[in-house]
């Protein structure tokens, strides 16, 4: 995208500033939580080119920030739409190992973190289903689904709210029988979503403004400068 269309989407307010995360300006990228060590990469792997009409390839920035994030952010646990499973069967706290890093190794204790494991979770809204199907690996009644680090769960039953169609809560066993597949996983006018309901693991409480992070199954995320101790804010 040109400058003049870059000023003007600034200039008329569609975006937040020239350090929008959504532009792709240095100060947009940085507040995206991209590194320095990530664009430097970049630019030296295309090198110098005396051709007007080159163009490069937006994935190959972005395989340079993958490369230097999966070392730099660590994972973490995040539900951006949740909905609330009651496990009926599950009385006793289990705590769970889960990996800070993608190539975690078994037996570095480092690597990992603990979460608690209760009779009460949430899942994203989009991993359950009220009507299943074969190409569906999802939760939906009736059905087993392996939760991650976790165990096998199975929903017993649909919990509805007062207008008897939008899902409240899920009642589910814990379900040791069955193994599943581990999977519970131009302008657009949409592209800066607020998600207050968003919900996360307590470590998270203590990040700083810059942190970054790997919502596992959702993304790279970092700590942005809104932030206040009462509430953070994430990119």
């Amino acid at each position: 995208m040109s400058k003049r269309k870059l000023n003007r989407l600034v200039t008329e307010k569609w975006v937040n500033g020239w350090d929008d995360p959504r532009l792709m300006t240095l100060a947009g990228l940085r507040r995206r939580g991209v590194t320095a060590t990530a664009i430097n990469a970049f630019i030296r792997g295309i090198g110098i080119t005396r051709s007007d009409n080159s163009m490069i390839r937006l994935d190959r920035l972005e395989y340079h920030i993958r490369e230097e994030l999966n070392r730099t952010a660590a994972c973490t646990m995040v539900v951006l739409h949740p909905l609330k499973v009651v496990i009926t069967n599950l009385e006793s706290v289990i705590d769970l190992d889960a990996k800070k890093w993608p190539d975690a190794q078994t037996d570095d204790a480092s690597s990992f973190y603990k979460v608690p494991f209760t009779n009460v979770v949430y899942i994203e809204r989009s991993d359950f289903r009220v009507k299943d199907s074969k190409d569906y690996y999802g939760l939906a009644p009736g059905k087993s689904v392996l939760l991650r680090y976790a165990f096998p769960i199975k929903c017993k039953e649909v919990i509805y709210g007062e207008d008897n169609e939008s899902v409240v809560e899920i009642r589910a066993e814990y379900d040791p029988s069955k193994k599943t597949k581990p999977k519970l996983a131009d302008l657009n006018p949409h592209s800066k979503e607020v998600i207050p309901e968003a919900l996360s693991v307590a470590s998270l409480s203590s990040a700083a403004v810059g942190d970054r992070f790997q919502f596992e199954r959702l993304g790279y995320f970092v700590v942005d400068p809104d932030s206040t101790p009462e509430k953070l804010v994430f990119n």
